[in-house]
């Protein structure tokens, strides 16, 4: 009989795995990735309190504000990283990128939140083989439902602070440096000095306006790509931006109008009118419209209005000099009866769009399992697109066509809500006002004693964010 191999019984294939703490070297470049990811808001605020002194035209609440905003958020990326994310999973930004596990020294387990942030003692990094081999398993989260719900309601009050936090800044901070007592001299005590009529008959009017229009293009946006079914949808995509655009300079080129309260009507229309010409144009040939022809009538219906306020402006110096005003998305130059003439629309649209939420769940779903559940799809998509034109329309004959916040925001709320659209509609509102007020302040601020147009500002922050979305592997379905 002969003897069996001595390597027949061995399970080719199988890995070594590492005993032992991880290197040294490896656990050190892991600290200092974690220590650069809180540096660098430190770092930036530094800079740009340095480049606020009195000499360089800055002034006490500039510094204070951005100051705070750094120092907030490197604790926020330092309770995030350290806290939630190393204590839960084992591993923070630093530590994954190098394929370690922080761990109990003793039950071979997850630290825990609380426990990460405080010093530490027992604890070992090594490698993710040697964890996992040693039955290391993350802390799962609680996805019950009542869990789900304090998780969205915590999320909802923190989003309030900021945004709190946001409208004070924007009142603050402008082209002329103002202290704290002169802020709140303003605000609360006004005697009618010139920093009195800057805060109350400019900066809270500005800020006001920009507060109403980030929630209604946040939450538009979100409409949007519901009913469209399309991840990259924004207002563009319907052509309301081109019909306000279009009826804009025929206002200018026909009836000799020069500014934004004057137009601001003739931009309201020419939203409606586009939207009323999508819909229409969609619904040709089933009855019905649909994702797909929603968006294809949209694309074939702004190219069209393009072309013709682009005719229109190369007839008319003029008009051409009051479309690049209007284009560019600002809430500059804009007085309180702008926002007290389109404020209606925006609550009636806000309020129709949190009442379609529900509806708008069951629409995801796909219009065949809508209409098994009894769902009016047509009725649905209907209301859906009244709240989208009150909302857009609106926004964009006060500011003119503000870009990204439609198209960013809703995918910002969705990675923190998911998919019901009773949550991310909300926090797609307060996403947008705090994305609106942060870009008029920073576009205040970086070319003082100029100005840089929200809209700018926006397209700065906004392409790279597009460009990555779509060089995605997966885009969200929707």
């Amino acid at each position: 009989m002969v003897a069996a191999h001595p390597r027949s019984r061995e399970v080719y294939g199988s890995e070594d795995v590492p005993r032992g703490p991880a290197p040294r070297w490896r656990r050190l470049a892991a600290t200092a990735a974690d220590l650069a990811v809180v540096a660098g808001p430190l770092v930036v605020g530094w800079y740009l309190v340095t480049a606020l002194r009195d000499a360089n035209g800055g002034g006490q609440m500039d510094r204070l504000v951005f100051g705070a905003v750094a120092v907030v958020v490197a604790a926020a990326l330092l309770v995030w990283n350290r806290g939630v994310r190393e204590g839960n999973t084992g591993q923070s930004l630093g530590k994954g990128w190098l394929d370690l596990v922080t761990r109990d020294g003793v039950t071979r387990g997850p630290l825990g939140p609380r426990r990460a942030l405080l010093p530490r003692s027992r604890t070992e990094v090594v490698r993710s083989a040697t964890a996992y081999a040693d039955g290391f398993a993350p802390v799962r989260a609680d996805n019950t439902i009542a869990a789900i719900r304090k998780r969205r309601l915590l999320g909802l009050a923190a989003l309030v602070v900021l945004l709190a936090a946001t409208v004070l800044a924007s009142i603050a901070v402008g082209a002329r440096p103002m202290d704290f007592a002169e802020i709140f001299h303003a605000v609360f005590t006004p005697t009618g000095t010139d920093t009195d009529l800057v805060v109350r008959t400019l900066r809270v009017p500005r800020t006001a306006l920009a507060l109403a229009v980030g929630v209604a293009l946040g939450i538009a946006g979100a409409l949007i790509q519901g009913h469209t079914r399309n991840p990259l949808a924004d207002a563009g995509l319907l052509g309301l931006n081109a019909g306000a655009a279009l009826f804009v300079v025929l206002s200018i080129y026909l009836l000799g109008l020069a500014g934004p309260s004057q137009y601001l009507w003739f931009a309201f229309a020419g939203s409606l009118v586009a939207s009323v010409v999508v819909f229409g144009v969609s619904s040709i040939g089933s009855g019905r419209s649909s994702p797909l022809s929603l968006a294809l009538a949209g694309a074939a219906v702004a190219m069209f209005l393009q072309a013709m306020t682009q005719t229109v402006i190369m007839l008319d110096q003029t008009s051409l000099d009051g479309y690049r005003f209007w284009v560019v998305g600002s809430v500059a130059g804009r007085g309180p009866e702008i926002l007290w003439q389109v404020l209606p629309f925006l609550v009636i649209g806000v309020l129709i769009a949190l009442a379609s939420t529900p509806s708008l769940n069951v629409l995801s779903l796909g219009e065949d399992v809508a209409r098994g559940l009894g769902t009016n799809i047509a009725l649905s998509r209907a209301i859906g697109i009244v709240a989208i034109v009150l909302l857009t329309g609106a926004s964009t004959a006060a500011c003119g066509p503000i870009a990204f916040v439609g198209l960013v925001v809703p995918h910002v709320a969705r990675s923190i809500t998911g998919p019901d659209y009773r949550w991310l509609v909300p926090y797609a509102g307060l996403l947008g006002a705090v994305m609106v007020l942060l870009a008029d302040v920073i576009g205040r601020v970086v070319v003082r004693p100029g100005e840089l147009q929200v809209g700018i500002v926006l397209a700065m922050f906004g392409a790279p964010f597009f460009i990555a979305l779509v060089r995605r592997r997966k885009l969200v379905s929707l």
